[in-house]
Formats: structure tokens, sequence, C-alpha cells
């Protein structure tokens, strides 16, 4: 009996850390075959070429999709949306995979998702169901859903918004953040360990810092980062830890920006491009606060009951721990903010948080199912209306 060919494809360091754990339940399966199809930011030069990582964890990448070209534009990304479908319909034809996997919301899946539908191979969907209402994310991520067979969400909330978009209910599983398997089956960094692989020694105080792009605000985010740099500097004892945005719209010019900084602030800053999974959550560990939009303040973070300020509107509509404190984008308001987030009421009330995100081990559930799941005829879709 030939054993059951699962692709999981991975465009970004943040998707493939989240991705790690089931791709490892996966290639340990006698009965499965892990096919991966590597695109977008791990094959460019400029954000680390971070395919060399899941090579070195110990992966087999059976293609390599190039998609990403130099440009952030709305013209650039829409280009490379076409170039990425092209290059998925050849791989997934060489490839032949029983199922695919996509992860979240980027438009490198959404090339990935278009290629597969028109192949007539299922998609298994993780992380759907969410809202983020200040990005075209919000719109791939629900376009991804409706192309796909299986479902996999972090909170029953995103479960039923599943459900709303007419996905059948038996093919829609709440199995918690896969990013809380990171953190509970690697072995973070002791703070010494942390400092000497980043060459940085942390302060008294510390942040970590991440703040992407909103992508359908038209205008330039400049303004938005000079007032988060503004904000840092009123607490000058804080040592600031940067990681650098993806490849959306306007990313590279946040990452000049964060560049300058850190060039004029080498005392106390230091920028990176990806700092992997390991070090990334021993950040975490070891800072006393989050501060930007990244998703990973609202999931990951809370974990360690340490507060996200999380700036703007680029996570608005996702579930929110009692750790997020959401601000705007002056100055005033994330100064705000931070000193709540610092206040020591505030610590004190995140010890008995629990996390709406699960307790771990979605990896294992998806995989599972995955193999188990009967793939006959799973291609024909009805809309589920919620009447019935």
């Amino acid at each position: 009996m030939s054993k059951r060919k699962i692709c999981v494809v991975t465009g970004t360091r943040a998707e493939y850390g989240l991705l790690y754990w089931l791709m490892r339940e996966i290639q340990d399966d006698p009965e499965l075959h892990l096919q991966i199809v590597v695109t977008g930011m791990h094959l460019s030069p400029e954000f680390g070429l971070t395919y060399k990582t899941i090579e070195q964890d110990g992966f087999f990448i059976d293609e390599k999709v190039e998609m990403l070209l130099s440009s952030d534009t709305s013209v650039g990304i829409a280009t490379s949306i076409g170039i990425g479908t092209i290059g998925f319909a050849n791989a997934f034809h060489r490839l032949q995979p029983d199922i695919i996997v996509l992860l979240g919301d980027r438009f490198e899946i959404l090339a990935a998702a278009q290629a597969a539908m028109v192949a007539r191979i299922p998609l298994a969907h993780v992380h759907g169901g969410e809202k983020t209402e200040g990005l075209i994310d919000e719109s791939i991520r629900h376009s991804v859903t409706k192309m796909s067979h299986l479902h996999f969400v972090s909170t029953e909330d995103y479960r039923k918004r599943v459900i709303q978009l007419g996905e059948k209910p038996e093919r829609v599983w709440n199995v918690g953040a896969m990013g809380i398997d990171q953190i509970q089956k690697l072995s973070l960094l002791t703070r010494p360990q942390f400092e000497d692989s980043i060459q940085f020694k942390l302060g008294v105080l510390n942040f970590l810092v991440t703040y992407h792009p909103v992508t359908l605000e038209k205008k330039s985010p400049e303004s938005h980062v000079e007032q988060l740099f503004e904000a840092i500097e009123l607490f000058p004892t804080a040592k600031i830890i940067f990681t650098k945005p993806n490849s959306d719209t306007d990313g590279r010019i946040i990452s000049k920006m964060i560049d300058d900084y850190v060039n004029k602030n080498k005392h106390k800053a230091i920028a990176f491009v990806s700092l992997g999974q390991l070090r990334y959550l021993s950040a975490i560990k070891h800072c006393d606060l989050v501060l930007g939009n990244s998703s990973s303040g609202l999931i990951e973070v809370p974990y360690f009951k340490k507060p996200t300020v999380d700036i703007g509107v680029r996570q608005r509509g996702r579930i929110k721990p009692a750790s997020v404190i959401s601000c705007g984008e002056s100055k005033a308001e994330i100064v705000k903010a931070i000193h709540t987030a610092l206040s020591l009421s505030f610590r004190e009330q995140l010890m008995d948080m629990e996390s709406p995100y699960g307790n771990g081990n979605a990896s294992v559930k998806v995989k599972n199912i995955l193999k188990t799941f009967v793939l006959n005829q799973i291609l024909i879709k009805s809309f589920y209306d919620l009447g019935d």
C-alpha cells in the first residue's frame, strides 16, 4: 500500500516555525510521505535565505518555487502572485501530492492555493477563520478557506467563522495554535546563551519590537514608525531587539528605518532579518514586553505571561488575550500603553491568565486527521448553510 503524500508549502521564516512540528510528525510517520515546497522569502538573500535552515533541520526540500520580485510595491506583489501560481502549478504536477497543507494568509499561500485548486488537489488550511481588518491578508485568508477542503483553526470562534463561510462542520477542527507546540517542545536558551547567540547584552529593561506594514493603508508607514521610535526614546534605559518585517508592501521602507535607527543607537539596539524560532522564542522569554503589530504578540507571547503592546489596526479583529494592550499609532498612545504593560499591577494579573489558543499538541492532532481522513470525493464541496 503506497504512502499518503502530504505536501507542506512554506514561504516565510515565521510560518515555517509554526509548521515545523507538523512537518516532523509527518516525516516520522512510516505510513506518510512528506513533501516540502519552499517559496517566497525563504529563497531571498535579502531575507536570509532561510531555506537553508529548513535543510539544516534535517528536511529534504522537494521543490523551490521562485516568485519574490525585488519590489514591495502593490504591482510587484501582484506580479509575484502570478509568477508563483505558474511555479506552483509545475511543482505540484511533478510531485502529485495527495493533499497540500497551507498555513495562514500571505500572498505566497494564495498563489499555491490557486494552483492546487485548478490541479484538483485537496487542500488543508491551517489558521483560517481569523480576522485582521487592517490587512489584505484578511481577504486572502478567507479566499484560501473557500478553496480548501479541511480546516484546522486555533479557537472555537474561528471554527464558527469558517463554518459561517459555508464549510461543513465535520471538516473544521479547533486544534489550537500550532505556535504553542514550539514553545512546549523547544529547550529555550538561557539568558547568557541568548546574549551570546545574538552578540548583544541585555539590560535591566528589554523590548522586543516587530512592526509590519498595514497593507490596506495607502499612505507610507514612515510617520507611524517615527512615532514608534519617539516613544521608545522615552525609555532610555531599555535595550531594543528589532525583528524586521516580511516582504509585504512597503516592508523595505520600515527595514531601512530600523537600520538607520540601530546605526545611531548601537549601544542599545540591534536588528535581525530572522532570529529563527529558537532565538525568537528565547527573546520573548528574556524581554519585558513585546511591542509592535505582529500576530505572535497575540498567540505565542501570552503563553510566557508577558505583556504585548499591539499598535494600530493590523491585528484588529483577532481574539486578544488579557496580556495584550491595544493602542493607536501616536507616540503618546504608545508610551501610555508601555507604561501600563510595565506596571506591577498589570503584570500580576497575567499570572492567572489562560490563553484562548489552546495548550499545545496541535501538530499531532492535525497529522492524525491528515493521515486518516478519507480523501475520495473530497473535492466536491457543497455550501453549508447555517440553517442546515
